[in-house]
């Protein structure tokens, strides 16, 4: 892990290579996503056939593309009966986090007799995607799923890519039997996003697309956006620990090197007021990774984006934090909380150093789909909010209209807009106010 001196140049430099890491320069990839969204808006399912036999090396029908009952009973039971109780008291706790987010539509009247309002209503059909593939991630199953049945979504559609054998992960399958969902398709990559974008014959065009994966289903995801809603165009993970000389290097080590397994553009950076503790990580790292399945990985990750910033005041090492906005951020200094109070730009806050990073991703109850590459500057994690629409709601008596009929028409006026002026202006002939 490289060791800097943290000032202007090395912020800079830092927040110029983590920016390398968007979504906005792929342009060959581009095109071949552009292609495949073309091929099934015009072919549907049977585009769909054939990409499932061209990447997945699988031969699917209109009879065997949907996910049967008894194909996720099946799947719930090969797994670990171990792993399907953890599943559960996850999900437990991921609901009981998410029902609390749900809000209520509101009604206000004033002594005109005027109502103004906010409805709430759901979305009424939402697809998630869940990657397939060389890792299976059921925890996406359940992030994404809960959220959208506690804020009320009237259908929820899933996909995913089969196997060689026509089978998915039984793991999702087991994640998907907790959460009760009953549609999932058998398809995955950009053409999946594509369908449920567009609708298939099998597959019904949904409102809004949720759930990770690869460059080429976040783009996929960024070229429907505005024909549906998506939740976000998700770059590479990161983590950051906000540490003081009182942080445990062996923890510190172990939480940055959790992020950096997930690829090879992820980053794990550490920031902090004590040099000891930087090169004491630094050694606690090289001492963890003979032993970690995926070494390679990590050895990558931290090359490109392995960072430890020694910083020579805790208001200059909060500042890079809010800079770089990390997805994930780890508080471990003598005053978590206080230091948080500082903290303006972070997806997810881990306060303490027993609140390890893996917590979110799998387990306390908030969402593990949090906003990346800088963008927890203006984007919050998913929420039962990404799953609603408000309308707003307004309702005036004549008496109500006639007290501010002048102040309407004359706003309009203003701006050139006699037609609006002239609409309220009617309803009151005789008194309306002339140019």
């Amino acid at each position: 892990m490289k060791i800097l001196t943290l000032n202007e140049e090395t912020r800079k430099d830092l927040l110029q290579n983590l920016l390398k890491r968007s979504t906005n320069d792929y342009g060959d990839i581009e095109e071949t996503v552009a292609s495949i969204i073309s091929n099934v808006k015009a072919k549907g399912d049977k585009a769909l056939f054939y990409y499932a036999l061209q990447f997945d090396k699988c031969t699917l029908d209109e009879a065997s593309f949907m996910v049967t009952e008894e194909e996720i009973e099946e799947g719930a039971k090969e797994i670990d009966p171990k792993l399907y109780g953890v599943m559960e008291r996850a999900a437990a706790n991921i609901r009981a986090y998410h029902e609390k987010q749900v809000r209520q539509s509101f009604f206000t009247t004033r002594d005109d007799g005027s109502v103004l309002g906010q409805r709430i209503t759901p979305i009424e059909r939402v697809g998630v995607y869940v990657p397939g593939g060389k890792a299976a991630y059921p925890s996406t199953v359940l992030m994404n799923i809960i959220p959208a049945q506690c804020a009320g979504v009237g259908e929820i559609i899933m996909c995913t890519p089969a196997g060689p054998d026509g089978r998915v992960t039984p793991v999702v399958l087991a994640a998907a039997k907790i959460t009760g969902i009953k549609k999932i398709f058998k398809t995955g990559g950009a053409q999946a996003v594509a369908a449920m974008a567009y609708g298939t014959g099998l597959i019904p065009k949904v409102d809004k697309i949720v759930g990770p994966g690869n460059i080429y289903v976040a783009l996929a995801k960024r070229a429907v956006y505005g024909h549906v809603s998506i939740d976000s165009v998700a770059g590479p993970s990161e983590v950051m620990v906000l540490a003081d000389e009182t942080a445990n290097a062996h923890y510190v080590a172990a939480d940055l090197l959790s992020q950096a397994e997930h690829d090879e553009m992820a980053s794990a950076i550490l920031v902090t007021t004590s040099m000891k503790l930087a090169e004491k990580v630094s050694e606690e790292i090289d001492g963890f990774l003979p032993g970690l399945s995926r070494r390679g990985i990590i050895e990558k990750s931290l090359d490109n984006y392995g960072y430890a910033l020694v910083s020579d005041s805790m208001e200059s090492a909060i500042e890079v934090v809010n800079d770089i906005a990390p997805e994930h951020l780890e508080i471990v200094t003598k005053d978590p909380w206080g230091t948080m109070t500082r903290i303006k730009n972070a997806g997810a806050i881990f306060l303490g150093e027993f609140s390890s990073e893996p917590l979110g991703d799998y387990y306390a109850g908030p969402d593990h789909v949090l906003p990346t590459n800088g963008t927890a500057k203006f984007f919050s994690p998913l929420s039962v909010d990404d799953f609603i629409k408000k309308s707003s709601v307004i309702f005036y008596t004549e008496e109500a209209l006639k007290g501010v009929a002048e102040d309407v028409e004359t706003f309009a006026i203003s701006e050139g807009l006699t037609a609006h002026a002239n609409s309220v202006a009617v309803r009151f002939e005789g008194n309306a106010t002339q140019e």
